[in-house]
């Protein structure tokens, strides 16, 4: 590093799982308190907070004492559990240059948890970890004198101090299941072979100078040329909101390279890749240690950005921008380059869209992991093409009529004409998979049990004698169905395995119906037969199946419902009073 100029502040990232106490920690950092303005203290947008050096010398002296600061300072940003590490992209890897995840010590790893440390993983970004909430171990002593987190630990009363330990060597075992070698920090000589561990409390305070410390050193040992400013305006639209007034929407952004001035031109990715060019009517900066912003001519990065754009038509969440220097071919190239290694759809399968780019190319792969191919992909809302595509998978996969969407809605046009077509929608991306599993599980299920079904309808009925609206030519009576599925051309037995006669029509509410499942009443036809002296007597028929057939259902029992494998074991019986091997 040779002078601070040239150096940008590093952008770390707070991700963790839900009320695990991301905000919470740099609530404490900045002296604010979002959280609690949050819905349900719960992040519902993502903040940033620039900490500038000077500030972090003068809230935290003992850090100029273990080290120096050679770094501008830190943009902090905070984020929904979703979007910690999928709107945090950019060319060539994480838009994050370091990461806290923030773990309660006391719940240890989650799911949503486990889902992070994947994303860190993937994208190679160096992270400790904030064991928060260690005031709440039963029996911990807040101390107020000014002594490092080891001396802390080690004035604790034996209970709390052993209830400690187990709970930190447990999360030491489980981030080993995920290929991380951690420990405490105090214990780490080398901070590339092992994750740091940082006992804290966003509450008490215990163990924040520390975090910070072990920040300012990972910077300054490790980004050094990473942290190189450039001289081009490099950046990501990140949410796209509506402004108070009459002033329209605006975009918070980051800029992660470069300069940017007001006067500047800026090109900004389409979802096809197409720079979409445009000017900044207003742009301004987060404010150190705040949520507000400021009006400015210029920023440097990297910062946190609120912009109004002239030309804002068909700009996304998650999108990159550049300066714009009359290179419109080079940004062109650049831009489809970056969405189409982001992007990677299949020649078949289902309708993924998601809020942002970078949240769809998460969505993907782990999509890809699952074995879930994905036909079209896209951001925004399900709409009204996304279900046209998806119905036309009806007749060729049934499996692949689906729409899975992350932290989106479904606009009323699409709702409206949905149909068969399923849509799976939600804000966390593991139940969002879980659910699509789910829904791939049974109706697999579903699609081989109308395959075995298809070749005989295996069915019981019970005859309502109550109803008998035609004896003869052809005999039509009511019937209620007790098991399985009937349908026409279907044979029918009775109870002792004689044949009745095949049913030639359904009716279902005075309408004609192709057939009829377990639960439903209605009323059958069946030529050839006279109803008072061959089904007066009768209370149960049975679908006529070969025995070829039967070995075949017994087979595919895991297919078939409770009621349907009694109503085997009924078929078996019956048959066997004719011929003892049946079906053996």
């Amino acid at each position: 590093m040779k002078t601070l100029t040239k150096i940008r502040q590093p952008i770390v990232t707070i991700c963790g799982h839900v009320d695990h106490g991301k905000t919470s920690i740099l609530d404490s950092l900045r002296g604010s308190s979002v959280q609690e303005k949050e819905a349900g203290g719960i992040t519902q947008r993502i903040s940033f907070t620039s900490c500038p050096g000077a500030q972090l010398k003068s809230s935290f002296p003992f850090i100029e004492k273990q080290i120096e600061l050679n770094v501008p300072g830190f943009l902090f940003i905070d984020t929904p559990g979703h979007a910690a590490f999928t709107n945090l992209r950019k060319r060539g890897g994480s838009l994050a240059d370091l990461a806290i995840l923030v773990i309660d010590i006391n719940e240890g790893i989650k799911p949503q948890t486990a889902e992070v440390i994947q994303m860190l993983k993937k994208n190679k970004v160096a992270f400790v970890i904030a064991l928060n909430k260690v005031d709440k171990i039963h029996g911990w002593k807040t101390g107020k004198d000014n002594v490092s987190f080891k001396q802390r630990i080690e004035s604790q009363p034996l209970n709390a101090k052993k209830d400690f330990n187990e709970k930190y060597m447990t999360l030491m075992g489980s981030l080993q299941s995920h290929g991380f070698d951690s420990d405490l920090f105090y214990n780490i000589t080398d901070f590339t072979k092992k994750v740091a561990l940082v006992p804290c409390s966003a509450k008490t305070l215990e163990g924040l100078q520390e975090l910070v410390l072990v920040l300012c050193g990972l910077s300054h040992k490790y980004l050094q040329e990473r942290l190189t400013l450039g001289k081009d305006a490099k950046g990501i639209m990140l949410e796209i909101k509506s402004a108070s007034g009459s002033q329209g929407k605006y975009i918070e952004a980051i800029l992660y390279d470069g300069e940017l001035s007001k006067k500047d031109e800026i090109a900004v990715a389409g979802f096809s890749g197409k720079p979409i060019v445009t000017k900044i009517r207003v742009m301004e900066e987060i404010m150190p240690l705040s949520t507000k912003f400021k009006p400015v001519d210029s920023v440097q990065a990297a910062t946190g950005l609120r912009l109004q754009l002239v030309e804002k038509e068909d700009i996304l969440p998650g999108m990159p921008f550049v300066l714009y220097k009359n290179n419109l071919e080079e940004i062109e190239q650049i831009f489809k380059k970056e969405i189409a290694e982001s992007i990677k759809t299949d020649s078949h399968g289902i309708i993924a869209k998601a809020d942002s780019l970078g949240s769809l190319e998460a969505l993907l792969s782990i999509l890809r992991q699952e074995n879930i191919p994905v036909l079209k992909a896209g951001v925004g809302n399900v709409n009204k093409a996304d279900i046209v595509n998806a119905k036309a998978n009806l007749q060729i996969n049934e499996l692949d009529a689906v729409i899975v969407g992350f932290n989106i809605s479904v606009d009323e046009a699409a709702k409206e004409i949905s149909g068969d077509v399923t849509i799976l929608t939600d804000d966390v991306v593991y139940k969002l998979i879980e659910n699509i599993q789910k829904f791939r599980s049974e109706k697999t299920k579903e699609i081989e049990k109308e395959r075995l079904m298809g070749l005989t309808a295996l069915g019981k009925i019970r005859v309502l004698h109550q109803y008998v609206f035609r004896n003869t030519s052809p005999a039509i009576f009511g019937v209620k169905v007790e098991a399985g599925k009937i349908n026409s051309g279907l044979s029918l037995i009775d109870d002792k395995g004689e044949k009745v006669g095949k049913i030639k029509n359904l009716q279902s509410e005075n309408k004609s119906v192709n057939e009829a499942h377990e639960g439903m009443e209605l009323a059958i036809s069946m030529p050839g037969i006279n109803f008072e002296r061959r089904i007066k007597e009768v209370n149960f028929l049975y679908s006529d199946i070969a025995e070829s057939q039967f070995r075949n259902f017994k087979k595919n029992k895991d297919l078939l419902s409770s009621s349907e494998i009694s109503l085997l074991q009924e078929l078996a019986i019956i048959k066997r009073k004719e011929k003892a091997d049946w079906g053996m």
